[in-house]
């Protein structure tokens, strides 16, 4: 394990660099992965980013003028990614082949030869801003406003426990170097699609509680997709839902692949772990987010199953 002086000495003496997000990316991982590229461009390095699904429209703004270099990389990177599963469809061509990791999950596994992780950073954008620090970095508007996304979209707008006083120093730092804070907080946090409100009803609508009222569960089949032409990305925010009810501890949302492999997302309110309950099916995350997956198994049967694991958790 190494720090941020540790990877930054790494990164001084690379070029032709590949920044690999996790896959279902979210502002943090593609936050990171931007404002990263953008500052190793600065230094006069090629580099580019991958990932095995799609940026959202929403984050589009993030990688505005930039370009892929022509040259194939030479070292392989990776950016808030706990695991190599979490790579998707990238994993098996990159396992194996990442030099550093950079993240902030406490589940994190050994998968890179050099890793730099700190679990009580919100956002691995918030290391990002570190790195970039201590690299040289002269912030301008579009890193600070990767930066800033990341920072967000993972603290929930600065309303988790995870948010530290460094976490505050590094927003003003961003404010100052001309992140839009209240545009980019709209598009992630007020600014919804009529598919997306209409999946969101017809998500709620699946909710059950289980645990005397003390756990949540919500439903996303894959043919809601289709249903209601909803992007997945927009669904991102739901696994949030079922944890915002007065009264639940643990908040799950269950959502079908269009390769049939389920997805459990987990929320959950202290003293419960959510962690500790995707943990028990390999998945892992942050105390009180995590996620797992499975395969071969159907709606109901991860239901049961998620449902018996908060069970064990609940005090």
């Amino acid at each position: 394990m190494m720090d941020c002086k540790g990877a930054a000495a790494l990164l001084r003496g690379w070029d032709d660099i590949l920044i690999l997000c996790h896959a279902s990316p979210d502002g943090d991982t593609l936050g990171s992965a931007s404002a990263l590229l953008r500052g190793l461009k600065a230094l006069g390095k090629r580099a580019w980013f991958a990932c095995a699904d799609g940026v959202d429209e929403k984050f589009a703004y993030l990688f505005a003028g930039l370009e892929p270099p022509a040259q194939p990389p030479a070292h392989v990177m990776s950016v808030d990614v706990a695991t190599t599963s979490l790579l998707g469809e990238l994993e098996e061509t990159y396992t194996g082949k990442i030099e550093l990791a950079i993240d902030h999950h406490g589940s994190h596994s050994d998968f890179a030869r050099e890793a730099w992780v700190e679990p009580t950073a919100p956002a691995a954008c918030e290391l990002i801003y570190l790195l970039l620090a201590e690299l040289g970095v002269a912030l301008d508007k579009p890193m600070a406003d990767c930066l800033y996304t990341g920072l967000t979209t993972d603290t929930g707008c600065f309303r988790y426990s995870s948010v530290t006083p460094r976490t505050h120093r590094v927003a003003a730092s961003l404010l100052e170097a001309g992140a839009d804070a209240a545009e980019i907080n709209r598009k992630m946090f007020e600014s919804k699609s009529r598919a997306q409100l209409e999946a969101e009803r017809l998500v709620m609508e699946s909710l059950a509680f289980s645990c005397g009222g003390r756990c949540a569960i919500v439903q996303v089949p894959y043919s809601l997709y289709a249903r209601t032409g909803v992007r997945e990305s927009e669904l991102e925010g739901v696994a949030s839902l079922p944890r915002q009810i007065e009264g639940v501890m643990v908040g799950i949302t269950i959502k079908e692949k269009e390769d049939g492999t389920i997805k459990a997302s987990v929320r959950s309110n202290p003293p419960v772990s959510a962690c500790a309950i995707c943990e028990k099916f390999g998945g892992g995350g942050h105390p009180f987010a995590a996620g797992c997956s499975f395969e071969g198994e159907t709606m109901e049967g991860v239901l049961q199953k998620m449902q018996a694991a908060a069970q064990e958790q609940l005090p």
